[in-house]
């Protein structure tokens, strides 16, 4: 099936929904365990499994679009360099000296073309080999092509930069995110405009991201403001592999009425919008005319999760006017993402950790969150014999 005719069978879906007040649905109702939000043992054990061993995104392209471009950050305790090599390439590394560890790059964004120790001096090229030692004559001998920074797998695809944060495990890309990479590539996300990141602080990272896959809480929570423009409760779900993309009614819907059915695929965010999550941590949304990424990080501790949001644009803004358009939409998603969403899941917290009960309830409606916990758990089994779950 193309993408016609796949986005054209899900507005059809979303609209027989609307007609009939329902949504996809999951078999049951699924309980999770209160432990699964607030246990210690349980966090190491996904921070282990789950966040060092598969892919994680760690950068958007266009962050990093330039030869000699980096960004410096932490994820889950791994200081992390990703680098634009001369030759186009990204690679990532440890942002730790080999001599002594100390960070060869301040957190955030850069260009050079030479990483220096701060410390003592030691200098790395940007593919991540050990250009000069310090008075290396007084140091004494030393092989320096063994003692380059610490390389990590990486790779890029369609727009998005990922990382295993362990060192020498395996990194196919293209089997990771299965069909996602189709999904995405006719947005061309490689060439979009970085407008700017956003950190906000929130509960343990299950629970920020439980918020990103339903809209059961619309009604409730964002009256005000995602109400305007989403319907409530209405959803479609797909899946490749972890990785999910929901589609969502919004309020202009009865405008596909007056349109041909097989062109309704051109009516993104006119009867239907997506929102895409890449399995464990990302949730994409490009609509409102910008594009936010968000990028859950957990930690450092259970109850905590740190979330940059990034903001993109198809193009940079053509003047001042358009700029200040574009900051207006990215604050009110921010406002609406931490003030109503993570304010809200840090009282949840609170709550969780005093352990009023045994379990949380996901409805049938709420399938995203289903599917995802199953996911959690499937990655936390220590039986080799479990099935991945499916949709």
């Amino acid at each position: 099936m193309d993408r016609a005719d796949e986005y054209n069978a899900i507005a059809e879906r979303i609209v027989s929904h609307h007609e009939n007040d329902t949504t996809d649905q999951a078999d049951d109702l699924l309980k999770v365990p209160v432990s699964a939000y607030t246990d210690p043992a349980q966090w190491r054990k996904e921070m282990d499994r789950i966040f060092r061993r598969l892919p994680i995104m760690v950068a958007l392209s266009c962050e990093i679009p330039r030869p000699g471009d980096y960004k410096a950050m932490d994820m889950v305790g791994v200081p992390l360099l990703i680098v634009r090599g001369k030759d186009g390439k990204v690679r990532a590394f440890m942002n730790a000296c080999r001599h002594r560890g100390a960070p060869v790059a301040e957190e955030g964004l850069g260009n050079c073309s030479r990483f220096v120790c701060p410390y003592h001096g030691w200098t790395y090229r940007d593919d991540g080999s050990l250009f000069a030692v310090s008075d290396q004559h007084k140091f004494g001998g030393l092989d320096k092509t063994a003692y380059g920074l610490v390389e990590l797998p990486c790779d890029e695809r369609v727009g998005l930069i990922f990382a295993v944060l362990t060192p020498g495990q395996p990194l196919d890309l293209d089997d990771w995110l299965g069909g996602m990479v189709e999904d995405i590539a006719p947005h061309k996300f490689e060439g979009w405009h970085f407008l700017e990141a956003k950190t906000m602080v929130g509960a343990n990272w299950k629970i920020a991201y439980d918020g990103y896959l339903e809209g059961y809480h619309f009604r409730s929570l964002h009256a005000e403001t995602i109400m305007k423009v989403t319907l409530h409760n209405l959803m479609e779900f797909d899946a490749y592999g972890p990785h999910m993309r929901v589609a969502y009614g919004t309020t202009n819907i009865d405008c596909l009425k007056d349109v041909p059915k097989d062109q309704w695929w051109k009516y993104e965010e006119q009867g239907f919008t997506f929102v895409r999550t890449l399995f464990p941590n990302i949730s994409m949304y490009l609509g409102l005319g910008l594009g936010q990424i968000a990028q859950l990080i957990p930690g450092p501790t259970p109850e905590k999760n740190r979330t940059i949001l990034y903001y993109v644009h198809p193009t940079p803004p053509k003047d001042e006017a358009e700029r200040d358009e574009l900051a207006l939409k990215a604050q009110f998603l921010f406002d609406v993402t931490y003030g109503e969403d993570y304010v809200l899941g840090e009282r949840i917290q609170k709550s969780l950790d005093a352990h009023p009960f045994d379990h949380v309830l996901f409805g049938k409606n709420e399938k995203g969150n289903q599917y995802f916990h199953r996911w959690v758990d499937y990655y936390l089994s220590d039986d080799p014999n479990e099935e991945e779950p499916t949709l």
